[in-house]
């Protein structure tokens, strides 16, 4: 088993959610990017008959214009932060596949899911008591 650095097992969560909310933060930049305002104008002829003409225009905002190379900056950064995300939870999420099953679990409960020790025995149960399933985890740690 190859040993994993504590502080990206606590980072876990965290990523979980960053990927979450910097795909919510990517979908508002493309959006942002595909602004079209349309509006519609009336005008006749100069000339005899002066028939009246009616023309559908429409062109991104102003905002979206001004500096479009700034929100297509702005995608790739966040996408930089998305797959940093995902490089973390994979390595997890591997490093979890090969560990014992029961250590799986003492783990999704008391780091991923925020239990309490005794919380944590009360889920693992046949009889683990909360200094048992504790110790079990620092023993576990201590040699990964």
């Amino acid at each position: 088993m190859k040993p994993l650095d504590k502080t990206i097992l606590e980072q876990y969560i965290d990523s979980c959610e960053l990927i979450k909310e910097t795909e919510a933060d990517i979908r508002r930049v493309k959006k942002q990017r595909k602004t079209i305002i349309q509006d519609s104008v009336k005008g006749s002829m100069h000339d005899f008959p002066y028939a009246a003409q009616n023309f559908k225009i429409h062109g991104m905002a102003y905002s979206a214009v001004r500096d479009p190379g700034a929100l297509a900056a702005y995608e790739r950064l966040l996408e930089e932060r998305k797959a940093r995300a995902e490089e973390i939870k994979v390595q997890v999420e591997a490093w979890l596949n090969t560990i014992p099953q029961r250590m799986q679990r003492i783990i999704k409960y008391k780091i991923f899911e925020g239990y309490t020790w005794a919380d944590v025995a009360k889920k693992i149960g046949r009889k683990a008591t909360e200094n048992g399933v504790k110790k079990e985890f620092e023993r576990f740690m201590r040699e990964n």
